[in-house]
């Protein structure tokens, strides 16, 4: 029997981007030790009280169906954490519960895109963005940023490939290369949005995490909390990734419309998360900035390594728990990169190009390991780079 096109076309027909990380996965599974500095999952497990509030709510009973839209306790704190943090009045009608950020992602693109409409996204990108957006059926078009504007992107850019378009999906501080818009750089996508009737959808799970500049999310600008969709999720600033907890944030026809889809696809998320997802908010920004916390410190650690060497350079680390590194001057792409690292070193990084175009010739590394791994693996790193620069080198 055939499948349907939308299934079998996720990845427009090429690689996902995750061979490399198969691959070291592949290579522990058979016994060689690897170095991982792949995906942006936290060395530190949820906290204890978090998952003992989890453990309390399941026990006292709350395992049957919860709310489709989520439940009033964790909307309420999703919407006063929200209002706190932009200052736009937000209340539970203006959000959605959903099992995930991805989750989140979909739903705001059913919302915004019909089958056939194009859906704008900017690269480097999340590597399931494109594959969302065809699985709503929409046309997804990249939108590119370069590597000198430090990967801002151009409202000149956004302007000259929105024609016709729907929706832009936006990730700031963004995954993978750590940039973190300005306030010129949001005002000037704003400023396309309306002019061209574009639903902008901003993934903002990176929003505590923040090394330099501040996080203004585009739903506060004049005229954007009406046609703005926030994805928000407890994974990245709570060390959740597990628990599978996200929300879509606005208008409220919109998130009415979306609980209605939620009821024919998800159909919510398990109470007991939503306890512990309301318990963890409440231990306010303290707690966020503390898992943070290692990623602000792996930043430093990187900073200086990098400092004392030419070949490798650092895309400015703004925010998120990832580094962006140019490696153009060894003359190979980001895949034959990665690969090459991992077979000589056994160390795994993310080649750029599993992120788009723009990121062609650069690595993601995720600081996600122990500090003294850390920088033992940033150096081992820099000097494989350096015997392939002067391999190349007349």
């Amino acid at each position: 029997m055939a499948l349907s096109k939308r299934i079998t076309t996720l990845t427009g027909g090429g690689s996902d981007g995750w061979d490399v990380f198969l691959r070291a996965r592949k290579m522990i599974a058979q016994g060689t030790p690897v170095t991982e500095l792949t995906i942006g999952e936290h060395d530190i497990r949820t906290a204890a009280p978090i998952l003992q509030a989890m453990h309390k709510s399941a026990i006292g009973g709350h395992t049957g169906y919860a709310m489709v839209p989520g439940t009033d306790a964790l909307r309420d704190t999703v919407a006063r954490r929200t209002m706190e943090r932009t200052g736009v009045r937000t209340t539970r009608d203006n959000v959605l519960i959903t099992p995930g950020g991805q989750s989140a992602l979909f739903a705001a693109h059913s919302a915004a895109c019909d089958p056939g409409d194009t859906a704008l996204y900017l690269d480097p990108y999340y590597a399931t963005y494109p594959g969302t957006l065809r699985g709503v059926g929409a046309i997804p078009r990249a939108v590119q940023t370069r590597a000198e504007d430090a990967f801002q992107p151009r409202a000149r850019d956004i302007e000259a490939a929105a024609a016709g378009a729907r929706s832009l999906l936006i990730n700031s501080p963004n995954n993978p290369t750590g940039t973190v818009y300005s306030q010129a750089t949001l005002q000037g996508i704003a400023d396309v949005c309306k002019a061209h009737d574009l639903w902008l959808i901003s993934d903002e799970v990176y929003d505590s995490q923040i090394w330099e500049g501040a996080h203004i999310s585009p739903r506060s600008l004049s005229g954007m909390a009406e046609r703005t969709l926030v994805i928000g999720s407890m994974s990245k600033s709570h060390a959740m990734t597990g628990s599978r907890c996200g929300w879509v944030i606005g208008p409220e026809d919109a998130i009415e419309h979306m609980i209605t889809f939620a009821t024919h696809t998800t159909y919510g998320v398990p109470g007991f998360v939503q306890d512990a997802s309301v318990f963890a908010l409440e231990q306010g920004p303290a707690f966020e900035e503390e898992v943070g916390a290692p990623f602000r410190r792996r930043r430093s650690i990187a900073q200086k390594v990098l400092e004392g060497q030419n070949t490798v350079g650092l895309i400015p680390a703004q925010g998120a728990m990832y580094l962006m590194l140019d490696i153009r001057a060894t003359g190979l792409s980001g895949d034959d990169f990665a690969n090459a690292l991992l077979d000589a070193e056994h160390i795994a990084v993310m080649p750029g190009e599993s992120f788009g175009a723009s990121a062609a010739g650069h690595i993601r590394v995720a600081m996600t390991i122990d500090d003294t791994v850390f920088e033992a693996a940033l150096k081992t790193l820099c000097r494989f780079a350096e015997a392939r620069q002067m391999a190349v080198s007349p």
